[in-house]
């Protein structure tokens, strides 16, 4: 009875957050609702208090550290855009062209998130776009195709999604396999929806933007952010490969340097200047209502995770389709609707190494499948999240406009995928 009631708060709040606009309602209302009330019918449950309290905590430290590492990556960023910084990047690409645009864009972001990771990546190229198009519906493409290349690019790298990562340190890949053998089939992930739009897109121009006028001295700040900024971003995974602390706290002390760097740049300037350039202007600015969301979607899925509910989902899948790469699929398909890393850590916990040994074909069509699956619907990935707050895009326009696209290029990715074992 109460693992049923898990299910229906979870599904509707689910169907609260995907009619966000006809209910007038902010989906991080529902989101933070739907969190809360998961885990209260999980203590009703619960034998010992205690047990669950200590089970909540546990989520409660790994969501953090997902919520602070958005924090940081969003101020950076926004620190960035009010100095300017973009425009240095606005002003070398040259294309007019909305087509070529995309391709430029999606381009970077899918090599860009590979390096860094496709949260942070999502971010910056969102932002950047910003900049660039001043139509919201173009925005609004771009974004999306962001989020497949952000994902896509993610899903090759050890360090570029966190599922990836969290195979990576658990034994089940290597990182110059995984990057080998996963390159081309993410590609395809990429390469499939771009083309489609950018096609969309032929024989548009983009609008001339106004550029701003600005004296040497801001040109000057606005690269020294713009640099600093990206460099401590590219800084957060190589500090946690050195240090092996969490991302979130590489960001952190990125942030921290930031704040720094502002304060020496901005010292004996008028008290009112200096503070529209502050970290603290910057964090008023950051979106905080996608950042609750987040959180409670967060709370909602580990809710689900606890009860037992994604494993048993994943034992059901094994039993029902009993093929890896059907499971994987179904497990991909899954991640949009719930967070990707509770479905791969049951993977983990369902699998061992003794079945399926370092580096075997399963954990990386897992990797594959997990990392690019959450494009599908908008809020199925960090990076889609994190979009959704900049540009406001609606859950349903997504779900009619780009679902269709990352399925195709998800499809895509399997069929190179298997090809590669096929003649590889």
């Amino acid at each position: 009875m109460f693992t049923a009631l898990i299910i229906i708060i979870f599904v509707l709040g689910y169907i609260a957050i995907a009619f966000e606009h006809p209910l007038k309602l902010n989906k991080a209302a529902s989101a933070l609702i739907t969190g809360v009330l998961c885990w209260t019918i999980y203590f009703l449950q619960s034998e010992s208090a205690e047990s669950a309290t200590d089970e909540l905590l546990h989520h409660m430290g790994e969501i953090s550290g997902i919520l602070f590492f958005l924090l940081g990556a969003m101020t950076v960023v926004e620190l960035i855009d009010s100095h300017n910084g973009f425009d240095i990047i606005k002003d070398k690409i040259t294309t007019t062209s909305k087509s070529r645009l995309l391709l430029v864009v999606s381009f970077l972001t899918f090599f860009l998130s590979a390096l860094l990771d496709n949260l942070t990546t999502a971010i910056v190229m969102t932002s950047l776009c910003s900049r660039l198009l001043e139509e919201k519906e173009d925005r609004l493409w771009f974004a999306g195709m962001i989020v497949i290349a952000a994902n896509a690019g993610g899903a090759w790298s050890p360090l570029g999604d966190v599922t990836t990562t969290m195979l990576w340190i658990g034994g089940q890949i290597t990182a110059l396999n995984i990057m080998k053998e996963l390159i081309l089939p993410s590609m395809a992930v990429c390469i499939l929806p771009v083309l489609i739009i950018a096609f969309r897109f032929r024989g548009k121009k983009i609008d001339a933007v106004p550029i701003a006028v600005r004296t040497e001295k801001e040109k000057q700040e606005g690269k020294i952010i713009l640099l600093a900024g990206i460099g401590f971003l590219i800084f957060v995974p190589i500090f946690k490969t050195l240090t092996h602390l969490p991302p979130f706290m590489g960001m952190l002390l990125a942030l921290g340097l930031m704040w720094v760097i502002t304060t020496i740049i901005h010292t004996g300037k008028e008290t009112r200047l200096a503070q529209k350039y502050s970290v603290t202007h910057a964090l008023q600015k950051v979106d905080s209502p996608s950042i609750l969301f987040f959180l409670g979607i967060l709370l909602a899925v580990s809710a689900l995770q606890s009860s037992g509910l994604l494993k048993e989902v994943a034992n059901s899948l094994n039993g029902a389709l009993k093929n890896d790469y059907l499971i994987g699929t179904a497990l991909g398909l899954l991640s949009a609707l719930v967070d990707n890393v509770p479905l791969v850590a049951a993977s983990q916990g369902m699998y061992d190494l003794a079945t399926y040994p370092t580096d075997h074909h399963f954990w990386e069509f897992l990797a594959l499948t997990t990392g690019t699956g959450g494009s599908a619907i908008i809020i199925g990935s960090a990076a889609g999240v994190a979009v959704m707050g900049i540009e406001k895009i609606n859950f349903i326009w997504y779900l009619k406009r780009i679902t269709w696209l990352a399925l195709i290029g998800f499809i895509a990715g399997i069929v190179v995928f298997l090809l590669q074992l096929q003649f590889g």
